[in-house]
């Protein structure tokens, strides 16, 4: 029990910290969003390693250099990543925090849709209801919008391909971070030397503060990331799954109290419809996990007597 306390304060600390980005980028200003997003890949690589250098952990290296399929599709997860970070800084430093927080509460239903179409996997009714209340909430939103919400469904298919990717590679967060960030190393470099011969940099430029906040990039993107994987460890998939909801709720939060982003009630309609989809989706979660439990601890009863 312990084990598991300590696994949902990790889980707590890390979607709090991704939560609570959006107060973090605008700090960033006049750096522009790819600016930002190159100098976040350096400064993440920067920071893993110093991680895997303290475990003295790099005997992963040669297994997985001997594993094609597992750095090809990391390789695809870089590239997916690279897209999510980048609209999603993009989004927050363009005052659309509250649809970025959008992304992120779809996300789960735009994985299920996934499982669905690319794994052949049948959703159970109450998924595929929850499923329609999501595609209805964006309905809503693109006429609110008086567009669809591409920030938002770029955010949530980048990221669910992410996962998806993620999970088929079967690679640590530490050791899979590292991979991703060597293959974004090459293009960051060469546009960060773009901009510094062009005199357009801001990195030494804007003072030591704003230098340091750039570095502090690649920290913010490790350190949560690490917290996830210590609660992913020792803490049920169905706690986890509960537990994602604290970063779209804190984006929001953060757009609706202190970006102070224009919320009509048409959009609160949208919002309120993404959440009682996420409700439905949630319920028939832990309800299929519970009957799981007991169906397993039946087996284990009848394994007993027999």
């Amino acid at each position: 029990m312990p084990d598991v306390r300590r696994g949902v304060l990790f889980g707590v600390a890390a979607y709090s910290m991704w939560g609570l980005f959006p107060l973090y980028w605008p700090l960033l200003k006049p750096s522009g969003a790819v600016e930002i997003l190159a100098h976040r890949m350096v400064w993440s690589l920067v920071a893993v390693l110093a991680v895997l250098a303290v475990r003295r952990h790099w005997s992963w290296i040669r297994t997985l250099a001997r594993q094609p399929r597992k750095l090809g599709l990391l390789t695809v997860g870089a590239v997916f990543i690279t897209l999510n970070w980048g609209t999603y800084i993009y989004a927050v430093n363009t005052n659309h925090v509250v649809e970025s927080a959008l992304g992120y509460f779809i996300n789960p239903l735009v994985s299920v849709l996934f499982g669905v179409v690319l794994l052949r996997e049948r959703l159970r009714p109450l998924q595929w209801v929850a499923v329609g209340f999501g595609a209805l909430a964006v309905l809503v939103l693109t006429i609110d919008y008086g567009r669809p919400p591409y920030m938002a469904l770029v955010l949530a298919v980048s990221f669910g391909i992410y996962g998806l990717v993620k999970k088929q590679a079967n690679v640590g967060a530490a050791e899979s971070l590292t991979v991703e960030t060597l293959v974004l190393l090459a293009p960051a470099l060469v546009y960060l030397t773009f901009l510094q011969q062009a005199g357009q940099t801001t990195f030494g430029q804007q003072g030591v503060g704003h230098a340091l906040l750039l570095v502090g990039a690649g920290v913010i993107t490790a350190v949560p990331l690490l917290a996830f994987t210590a609660s992913a460890i020792r803490v049920p998939l169905s706690t986890i799954g509960l537990l994602q909801y604290i970063a779209p709720v804190l984006q929001f939060l953060c757009g609706v109290l202190i970006a102070k982003e224009t919320m009509p009630p048409s959009r609160w309609i949208g919002f309120s419809i993404v959440w009682i989809a996420l409700a439905i989706f949630t319920y028939d979660s832990f309800r299929t996990a519970r009957a799981a439990r007991i169906a397993r601890s039946a087996r284990a009863l009848d394994h007993v007597v027999a």
